[in-house]
């Protein structure tokens, strides 16, 4: 059953890597590719959109025709912040899915169990994240850089994506932001905002974020585990 409509964020401006990070090379295929194909591979997903910069419009739709991805049906252009371009990609949602995903396009590790999983718990509460648990030991820092204090990490999650709605859940979250002005960083805190409870789903496999280099030697290592 196809019920779910995905929407990949690839709209950064990858500052800390000094280059595109999701066009950045994992094996073959891009860090944004890869995410997109483990969508493509779900069962669960009828839909795929894009949201990306007004720059990257033309040759991301035409790297997705070379990849021959038949659920990605647009590729759209975002906002100034996340909360934007979510935003713009849940207006275009069609009228027959009625789950929503939204997944960060350089998450390249996501595989279509994850998302299954994590639309199974979405199907049943609602609203729900992938997620891990907290295992580092935190200390608070003052302004200065110096450990001022302990952080107590027991019931302590991770956010990840992907982020599974229940999609009239997620569109009454984002007016209310929107008609707020609210800041929101993940589509988790615009679910709080409503009161609306978010079940986590355990992930225990790499899923990471790429976000500096060191991190795609980290994925391409798992990659080639995983290819093994």
């Amino acid at each position: 059953m196809s019920s779910l409509s995905a929407i990949v964020v690839a709209a950064g401006s990858s500052r800390r890597m000094g280059f595109d990070k999701l066009e950045a090379d994992l094996a073959g295929s891009s860090v944004l590719l890869r995410s997109l194909l483990a969508f493509e591979a779900c069962s669960e997903v009828g839909e795929i959109r894009v949201v990306t910069s007004p720059e990257k419009l033309g040759p991301l739709e035409a790297s997705i025709r070379e990849a021959g991805l038949r659920k990605c049906v647009e590729v759209i252009e975002g906002g100034a912040e996340r909360h934007l371009s979510v935003h713009r990609g849940l207006e275009r949602v069609g009228e027959k899915f009625d789950l929503v995903a939204v997944h960060d396009g350089a998450r390249p590790l996501v595989t279509p169990e994850m998302i299954g999983r994590c639309a199974d718990a979405a199907r049943e509460g609602g609203a729900a994240v992938l997620a891990h648990r907290v295992a580092d030991t935190l200390k608070r820092g003052d302004d200065q850089g110096r450990v001022c204090g302990a952080v107590d990490r027991e019931n302590l999650w991770a956010m990840e994506t992907p982020q599974i709605f229940a999609i009239e859940l997620l569109r009454r979250a984002y007016s209310a932001v929107m008609e707020s002005g609210e800041l929101v960083t993940d589509e988790v805190s615009a679910i709080e905002k409503l009161g609306e409870t978010v079940t986590l789903v355990e992930n225990t496999e790499p899923n990471g974020k790429i976000t500096v280099p060191a991190d795609l030697v980290v994925a391409r290592a798992v990659i080639r585990e995983r290819e093994n």
